[in-house]
């Protein structure tokens, strides 16, 4: 299913800008040039649309916000639509408080985004206004499980028609979708909880991926959530063998991004059209 998507990325080397969490923007650089981009993170109003304009694709996240990125997230987001680049949205803690919720409905009304990434809950506030957030984490009773999954997949889909977006809910079971087509998602490891940023990360390698496939935006979409997913377990493999932490995992996790091809996916991937 995957053909050509990871050699895509390893061969054009993307231009990936990314306005991204300070909490977890050096991971995000570092998972994009494992993953084989290359990224940018410019996010002062003087220079976002001039880096936007030579990007292969862009990604908003509002882990961290203040006036200063919302600001450069519009113009960046406007300009990207100009240029015609992928541009990938993951609503970091939708629904936590006023300021973030009125700034995800105005990049959600103003920009045309490619990809909306989110856990459960934060879908499910930019959908409805519901979500029931948990700080940037998914309240439990908002969780996919093999209980909910068709209902979830139905949403998404529904989403996915109205913004025009491919939708990707992350968690234990991953739900990848457009408007006509769903993809349910088993790779992953709980360990990757355990460290701050693998949702960052992921919307990071999306748009890597999406920037060297702008003509498969869904294939792309679901290979990035599924090697993301297949690189946790890789990395927890090793750190047993190592005997080693938390913060050995996030390193080994990055080292298995750079290591990922589409055979490992092929063979590692737990995915299935439903």
């Amino acid at each position: 299913m995957f053909e050509q998507i990871i050699t895509n990325v390893r061969n054009n080397v993307p231009l990936v800008h990314a306005i991204t969490n300070y909490v977890t923007v050096n991971d995000c650089a570092n998972i994009i040039l494992a993953s084989g981009g290359s990224p940018i993170m410019a996010d002062d109003i003087n220079e976002v649309t001039d880096i936007t304009a030579i990007s292969s694709a862009l990604v908003l996240n509002m882990g961290t916000l203040n006036e200063r990125t919302a600001i450069s997230m519009l113009a960046a987001g406007k300009k990207a639509n100009q240029c015609g680049l992928p541009v990938v949205f993951d609503p970091v803690g939708a629904g936590a408080s006023a300021f973030r919720n009125k700034l995800a409905y105005q990049l959600l009304e103003e920009i045309q985004f490619s990809v909306i990434k989110g856990n459960i809950s934060e879908i499910k506030f930019l959908a409805a206004g519901e979500g029931r957030t948990a700080g940037v984490d998914a309240c439990e009773g908002d969780k996919v499980t093999e209980d909910n999954l068709k209902s979830v997949a139905d949403f998404a889909k529904e989403f996915s028609k109205r913004t025009g977006s491919v939708i990707a809910i992350t968690g234990a079971i991953d739900v990848v979708a457009d408007e006509n087509h769903v993809y349910a998602i088993r790779n992953g490891h709980f360990m990757m909880s355990k460290i701050t940023g693998t949702g960052c990360m992921l919307a990071a390698v999306t748009g890597s991926y999406v920037g060297a496939n702008p003509g498969s935006i869904l294939k792309a979409t679901a290979a990035a959530v599924c090697g993301m997913g297949l690189c946790g377990e890789l990395a927890y493999k090793k750190l047993c063998e190592l005997h080693g932490g938390t913060g050995t995992y996030r390193m080994l996790l990055i080292d298995e991004m750079s290591r990922l091809n589409e055979q490992m996916l092929e063979e590692g991937g737990k995915y299935e059209c439903i």
